[in-house]
């Protein structure tokens, strides 16, 4: 089978390996059917990302069809695959917190992903996808990111809130916080993806100047500020933009140090909280909520490719993605 491979930063190669023939206890063989190319794929790429190690097979946005009937799910079933592999053991995942698992293994990331034929994956990180099909399937992986942050962050409707960064995570996350009620704005210092984000999902409430945003009955702040730029200059901005009683929600990840005005944060009484992968019920969550019809997943995917034309496109994708939400990948 070919593997869509980061050999090391800038380099990626679609290499043959065997199909996987050894298959651990309580593990299935999914054959993979598509893949969401998200910002970690390009961070890879690029040799940003702080937690791999190369050469590394990508992909995690993952959906396929079942080859070994495992966990009551019938052989060729439609499903998603969480890409989280937890230890079970750990602090966290005994107070039901595999997401953060202190061990955890990521596929495509700490380990290899999905971007080729064929995956093992353990029986518990597999859903069934009925109702779905396998570019919506695909997508779910991002969208329980923001779906995830939007339940840490405790908002309530009515609230308002504010995402930095109008990529595919922060999308994913005002569409939650937006389905909880909120009145989101977004700020981007692209006018591309702002006008995506109007055109498409229907957020009026854009901003593009740092400067303004809090102008008019926005001067007192936001209660809640949602970080999805990747950018540590951006996330120390952010702490300007919270009001008194608020939460930051930092989504996105960064290599560098965030520093912040103690003074203000302490005035503020802020809660800043982490937001890290996605637990079961996100995932159930996002697939409920595309099955009834509240997220589009049309208006989601940009762009279908298929596998032979990656390593031309992937390094044209990481260098522009002007007007791209989200690529995907049919195996």
């Amino acid at each position: 089978m070919l593997c869509g491979t980061c050999v090391e930063p800038g380099r990626f190669e679609l290499i043959e390996r065997p199909l996987p023939v050894d298959l651990p206890e309580d593990w299935a063989f999914v054959d993979i059917a598509a893949v969401g190319i998200c910002g970690t794929d390009y961070h890879i790429y690029a040799g940003k990302h702080p937690y791999l190690n190369y050469p590394r097979v990508i992909g995690h946005e993952l959906s396929g069809r079942l080859v070994t009937p495992v966990g009551g799910i019938e052989a060729g079933t439609l499903v998603v695959i969480n890409p989280y592999i937890a230890c079970n053991k750990c602090r966290a995942c005994l107070r039901g917190k595999p997401n953060c698992c202190s061990n955890i293994a990521v596929l495509g990331v700490h380990c290899d992903g999905g971007l080729c034929q064929r995956i093992a994956v353990p029986a518990g990180n597999l859903i069934a996808a009925e109702g779905l099909d396998e570019i919506q399937a695909a997508m779910v992986e991002f969208l329980a990111i923001g779906a995830h942050a939007v339940a840490r962050s405790g908002l309530a409707a009515g609230d308002r809130v504010l995402v930095t960064g109008a990529g595919p995570i922060g999308i994913g996350t005002a569409l939650f916080a937006r389905l909880a009620g909120a009145e989101v704005h977004l700020l981007d210092l692209s006018s591309q993806r702002l006008a995506l984000a109007r055109e498409k999902f229907g957020f009026q409430n854009t901003h593009e100047d740092t400067s303004r945003v809090l102008e008019g009955d926005r001067a007192d702040g936001f209660d809640t500020v949602f970080d999805a730029t990747g950018a540590a200059v951006a996330i120390e901005a952010g702490f300007s933009l919270l009001a008194h009683g608020s939460s930051y929600v930092l989504v996105s990840v960064v290599k560098d140090h965030v520093r912040f005005d103690d003074a203000e944060f302490h005035k503020r009484e802020t809660r800043i909280i982490g937001s890290r992968n996605a637990v079961q019920s996100d995932f159930e969550t996002v697939m409920a909520v595309i099955r009834e019809g509240k997220i589009s997943t049309d208006a989601l995917c940009s762009v279908i490719l298929p596998l032979a034309d990656l390593p031309q496109r992937l390094p044209e994708l990481a260098q522009d993605r002007t007007g791209l939400i989200k690529a995907v990948v049919r195996l």
